[in-house]
């Protein structure tokens, strides 16, 4: 794992991708900082924090585009599975690269409070708990990222396809907000949800056998359960879909309390779609 982690970090510094990356989070971060602290005189660094997150739909694709496009195109992906080690090694040196590299912009964002303090009051443990919780929250979008670029050969692809997740995801509560409440329409939304479930399995496994059995147990569970408690479908799909809001956990910790269930999730987010990626890449391995 070691050695992939160096030969992905490396290979930041050696082309465009990471000098893009960084430039544009600490330009981005720079002109709200000049624009809300010393233009409009607020010294909350949590508060530029939590307006720049929507720069990461941008640059997270960029970053994590070619951790496994680029290799199943160029077939260079073989090589790996050829090394002494799993396929969870691989996913996790690759993951651990991009997110040594993404510390170090957070890490020169660490001094911002520090410049800030020279013209007014900050309130340090808020400060540097919504950048912990800034790295968090790019945590787990990498690994978001990571997943897509395990879903094909493309670059491009990879990227349109990351960026539109993110999108949906940054989106997810005024998405929400749109859904009609009613038992119905929490089923209709449910039964869709399972649909794009067994596509994503069929996608990687391509088995449409399997993919039609999971399909088809998910719509009796869903059925059932609505059947016997109509009632809980009231509303039940839109608390989900808030619930899975992966941007506005970060929100929360921007308040100067240290929300624990909010770093929990964000962890699980990163576990969750790591282990998909493992299973992306071993099944391009045997097949």
């Amino acid at each position: 794992m070691i050695a992939v982690l160096k030969k992905e970090f490396r290979s930041f510094f050696t082309g465009v991708t990471g000098c893009i990356f960084i430039a544009f989070l600490l330009c981005f971060t720079g002109i709200y900082i000049t624009s809300i602290n010393l233009g409009g005189g607020y010294s909350s660094f949590e508060y530029v924090l939590s307006n720049i997150v929507i720069v990461f739909l941008l640059i997270v694709p960029i970053l994590t585009m070619r951790s496994f496009a680029e290799e199943k195109n160029t077939k260079t992906d073989q090589l790996l599975y050829s090394l002494p080690m799993g396929v969870s090694e691989v996913v996790m040196g690759k993951f651990f690269a991009m997110l040594t590299f993404f510390a170090i912009p957070v890490a020169i964002m660490a001094t911002y409070p520090i410049i800030l303090s020279a013209y007014g009051e900050v309130a340090y443990k808020s400060a540097y708990l919504a950048l912990f919780g800034f790295f968090m929250l790019g945590s787990a979008l990498i690994s978001i990222c990571m997943f897509m670029s395990s879903l094909t050969e493309s670059q491009v692809i990879a990227a349109i396809t990351s960026f539109g997740v993110l999108l949906l995801t940054y989106m997810m509560n005024g998405l929400a907000s749109l859904i009609p409440t009613s038992p119905k329409a929490s089923l209709v939304c449910f039964a869709i949800l399972a649909l794009l479930i067994a596509f994503l399995f069929y996608h990687m496994t391509k088995n449409i056998t399997l993919s039609a059995s999971v399909l088809v147990i998910l719509l009796l569970l869903i059925v059932t359960a609505y059947v016997m408690k109509r009632e809980i479908f009231e509303g039940l799909f839109v608390s989900v879909i808030s619930y899975l809001a992966v941007f506005d956990r970060f929100i929360s910790l921007t308040g100067g309390i240290f929300d624990v269930t909010a770093i929990i999730y964000l962890i699980s987010v990163s576990v969750f779609f790591l282990f998909l990626t493992v299973q992306s890449v071993e099944k391009r391995r045997w097949s």
